[in-house]
């Protein structure tokens, strides 16, 4: 076989690979990446292209599993489990529930906030040095509210989010509505951080692969990895007719991380991710868009509106890889958008999608080195947040692998926190 050498080999061309190449390149490795399919496949594509430190507190809350488990009756819930049985998936989701106490929410809240407050201004850093087109602003996010109870449910947070450093603006309803007249009458209150952001996600990805490639890096599409095997200086990857020789491997296969345990040896992986299935739909933009991204709380929708496109997105389906594009979900977007937009859909549908987010147990990625396996590194488990997390991922992984000093404390994101 042939064999490619190579400082540094990422698995995975998503967001999180391809900006960990981009951080890597930057501190002066050669990087190889391969991907499965084609740059962009997974998550991220149809992710809400929000970058939101607000969003720090985990989905490993107090009570989230009482919600969990009502949703079992309503398959169009935001949240939803599959009652189907797979033994997998409700070992996770114990040890799922074992985490959604006060003690540990708050944890993996700081943990997040400190990955997403770095990823943030890494990416505006980014996209302003090597002239990324990919319609970043500086937004802000609005969370609405049309019910009391949603709104009070959502206000027992801001203790914490003003403890990590956020200062959400609470706004009243009437004020908030002559702010937004995208919005209908009715509304209880909104929640407004000005601190968020928000860019275009499928762009960020082309731009992140071209400067991969202008820096000297190489992404090889359709190139799935098909074995791994320790070599005396590093690893041997193959994958077709080529073995491709590195010092470190970098594993940023998102969703599909824990189907590769086998393969790294690492069988713990596999409890500790299921899929997250998220849906999302692309309009033509509608007659009014809101003016910034907004999050429906009452039923969980994003709303984002950019030039030339405008997305509902969000939900959570606990299915395994189940490849269904679920009308009852996708259904649920727009019924939500209706009850608050005055134009909640575009006059076309450029896209109806599915994707599945990586889940850890905690809310929090995998991002080091793999127990025992000396220059196999992961950056996985991102959640709902691998867009927003993206640069600061890069950055940490660049900082472990190459020695430097890391930009934040990795030890929250630590793999072996969970072997």
């Amino acid at each position: 076989m042939p064999n490619e050498n190579t400082d540094v080999l990422i698995v995975g061309g998503g967001v999180i690979g391809l900006a960990t190449a981009l951080a890597l390149l930057e501190a002066g490795r050669s990087v190889c990446v391969i991907e499965a399919t084609y740059v962009g496949a997974g998550a991220s594509h149809g992710n809400c292209g929000t970058l939101t430190p607000s969003h720090a507190p985990p989905l490993a809350a107090p009570g989230v599993v009482t919600e969990a488990l009502r949703s079992l009756l309503h398959p169009d819930a935001p949240l939803y489990v599959s009652p189907k049985f797979d033994f997998q998936r409700w070992r996770w989701l114990l040890r799922f529930a074992l985490r959604s106490n006060t003690r540990d929410w708050e944890t993996s809240a700081r943990g997040k906030y400190a990955l997403l407050t770095d990823s943030r201004a890494r990416i505006e850093d980014w996209v302003a040095r090597y002239a990324m087109d990919c319609q970043f602003e500086r937004s802000g996010e609005d969370y609405v509210f049309r019910s009391e109870h949603a709104m009070q449910h959502e206000m027992k947070e801001v203790p914490l989010l003003k403890a990590l450093g956020l200062r959400p603006e609470v706004i009243d309803g009437p004020t908030y509505e002559a702010m937004e007249p995208a919005l209908r009458p009715g509304l209880v209150g909104a929640l407004r951080f000005d601190s968020d952001a928000m860019l275009r996600p499928d762009q960020w990805l082309s731009c992140l692969a071209a400067q991969v490639t202008r820096l000297g890096g190489r992404i090889l599409e359709h190139t799935p990895l098909q074995s791994l095997s320790k070599i005396r200086d590093g690893w041997q990857a193959q994958s077709g007719e080529t073995n491709f020789n590195a010092k470190d491997v970098v594993i940023a296969t998102g969703a599909w991380s824990p189907l590769m345990s086998k393969m790294l040896d690492s069988p713990w992986l596999r409890g500790v991710i299921q899929p997250g299935k998220g849906y999302s739909i692309t309009y033509d933009p509608p007659e009014i868009v809101p003016k910034r991204p907004l999050v429906l709380r009452d039923c969980s929708v994003c709303v984002t509106a950019w030039e030339g496109g405008y997305r509902l997105g969000s939900t959570m389906e606990f299915s395994g890889y189940n490849t269904d594009l679920n009308e009852k979900r996708l259904n649920a977007l727009t019924r939500g958008a209706h009850a608050f937009l005055h134009a909640p859909v575009g006059p076309r549908v450029q896209e109806r999608w599915f994707g599945w987010r990586p889940m850890s147990v905690d809310d929090m990625p995998l991002l080091g080195p793999v127990p025992g396996k000396p220059n196999l590194w992961l950056a996985t488990g991102h959640g709902m947040m691998g867009v927003s997390m993206s640069a600061g991922t890069g950055q940490l992984m660049a900082d472990l692998i190459t020695g430097a000093p890391p930009v934040i404390d990795p030890r929250p994101y630590a793999p072996a926190r969970f072997v």
